[in-house]
């Protein structure tokens, strides 16, 4: 048996703002429903879905928290192949290594019976070969002028290091070659770059000094978590983020494909790819479930996919910022201290070749005969 008391008007006031959520509650739960299901509707952003309405958010001094999400195709002009064009992606130029799918030459238990075909792999695309492209340095500025919060980074070629990003810039999904470690679970001894390079170049198999078991860049293989730190970040970065820019990247490999899902739904995305990519399934459009790149239907007021290659639309968004030649300048200067640098290193190996030789071509002086 219940009954119901009438309240005094000012009494039923009190409750009923004692009983109303906090706005930040309102918002965290908004946000919330939003995020995990798709669900609600976002202001929009831009001006117009182009390259200029990109610029033209940047330039209005909103832009603090810039996300870059890149691939292998940012870096195919420094003439690094990516890994799934049809004819000069690395996946399809794989017969000379004799494997029994191309993949199998990242595969984790694959290498640990069968390093060779992988370190021969190495050889020909080792850090250290390569310059960074223009799309490394409009990043860089990005960083310089405040706006880049973080980039994430499928390659493991280490070019985003060589143009000026640190270790606090980057989340290298995918692991990287600038440090290795052997793969004995006792062991885990740390080597550098230097280390593992001098032992590919002359045709080694890297062995860890103290176990003797294999020793392997710290690349994500398949078969291996991703490193820890990209999951600690991706939770901080991505709910902050006010404009993502994702280029050279299929988004096909999973869980970073997935991270174009995480930012709010009032951030926009900006495509620089030769094809567009990430698009939402049309049946989980349908249903209202979001996440997924919605470059062309009538309900698009985000996203925006620009298709060319990186450095050219790299440079597009430049010139539509005003930053084109600053950017121009930044690349000549770089490159020209990169080719400096090797030149440097070109001598000191001829330097120590040649002590060799004189050393090698010295007469030995007779030992001197003892006293008897």
């Amino acid at each position: 048996h219940f009954s119901f008391v009438e309240l005094p008007k000012e009494e039923e006031e009190e409750r009923e703002e004692e009983l109303t959520p906090e706005p930040e509650v309102m918002d965290f739960l908004r946000n919330l429903f939003s995020s995990t299901l798709g669900l609600g509707s976002a202001d929009k952003v831009l001006d117009e879905l182009t390259l200029d309405g990109v610029a033209q958010y940047i330039k209005s001094g909103k832009c603090k928290n810039i996300l870059c999400m890149v691939g292998a195709g940012i870096s195919t002009s420094a003439g690094i192949p990516d890994f799934r064009s049809p004819e000069t992606g690395l996946y399809a130029n794989m017969q000379k290594y004799n494997l029994p799918y191309p993949e199998a030459i990242f595969q984790i238990d694959y290498f640990k019976k069968h390093p060779e075909p992988f370190f021969a792999l190495a050889k020909e695309l080792y850090p250290g070969q390569f310059k960074p492209t223009i799309c490394h340095y409009f990043m860089k500025l990005l960083k310089d002028k405040g706006h880049l919060r973080r980039c994430y980074t499928q390659n493991i070629d280490t070019l985003e290091r060589v143009a000026g990003l640190e270790g606090d810039d980057l989340i290298e999904a995918h692991g990287t070659f600038f440090t290795s470690h052997c793969v004995s679970f006792c062991c885990r001894q740390e080597y550098n770059l230097d280390w593992m390079r001098d032992k590919i170049f002359s045709e080694d198999i890297p062995r860890c000094d103290k176990c003797s078991s294999l020793v392997k860049p710290d690349i994500v293989f398949f078969g291996e978590s991703l490193p820890v730190r990209f999951f600690t970040s991706m939770k901080m970065d991505f709910p902050r983020c006010d404009l993502l820019i994702i280029m050279g990247t299929s988004l096909q490999v999973q869980p970073f494909a997935g991270l174009v899902g995480r930012v709010s739904k009032g951030c926009p995305r900006l495509l620089i790819n030769m094809e567009k990519a990430g698009q939402a399934d049309p049946l989980f459009g349908l249903l209202g479930f979001g996440g997924g790149m919605d470059f062309d239907s009538e309900k698009a007021y985000r996203d925006v996919a620009h298709i060319s290659t990186c450095d050219d639309g790299c440079l597009a968004l430049a010139e539509l910022l005003g930053w084109k030649v600053e950017l121009e300048e930044l690349v000549k200067q770089e490159h020209a201290r990169i080719d400096g640098q090797e030149k440097e290193k070109e001598k000191v190996g001829e330097s120590k070749g040649a002590a060799a030789e004189v050393s090698a071509a010295a007469p030995v002086a007779p030992e001197p005969k003892k006293e008897e």
